[in-house]
């Protein structure tokens, strides 16, 4: 599976990322599901993360609700969620292997481990709680 975000999304979610350090900011992502198969971002949502610590996130109830019901109203498909890492690598942690619960989601996972040099990487999660698969998804940032 293949996904692409335009070049000005990637940099939504960098900025957001950067203010939100030391915690972890998240969101959801949406957009369309083309013939080809690529999942193609189209709308990026920055979302609170009620949890406000660098190892983990929620996203409240309200705000994801509210978010797939802008996202329906848009004519656009939810594609999953991308969070940060402030200070880890951009691969999922055996925390989010566990809250990965939705196996047709990608998830964006944005490492700023190294000061200056973003990573965004795409990732499926599928499989039962203990015995989960990772696979990492092609990503690729399109100019806008």
């Amino acid at each position: 599976m293949r996904i692409e975000i335009r070049k000005s999304d990637f940099e939504k979610i960098y900025q957001h990322a950067l203010k939100e350090r030391p915690d972890e900011a998240c969101g959801l992502i949406a957009g369309i599901e083309r013939e080809d198969g690529v999942r193609e971002i189209k709308e990026i949502y920055l979302l609170e993360n009620v949890d406000h610590t660098n190892e983990h996130f929620t996203i409240s109830p309200k705000d994801h609700l509210a978010t797939i019901k802008d996202i329906r109203a848009k004519g656009l498909v939810p594609l999953g969620n991308w969070h940060s890492h402030p200070e880890s690598p951009s691969r999922p942690s055996e925390e989010d292997k566990r809250l990965a619960n939705d196996s047709k989601a990608s998830y964006l996972i944005l490492s700023l481990m190294e000061e200056g040099n973003p990573v965004l990487n795409g990732f499926h999660v599928e499989g039962e709680l203990g015995n989960r698969t990772v696979r990492k998804e092609e990503l690729e940032i399109i100019d806008d």
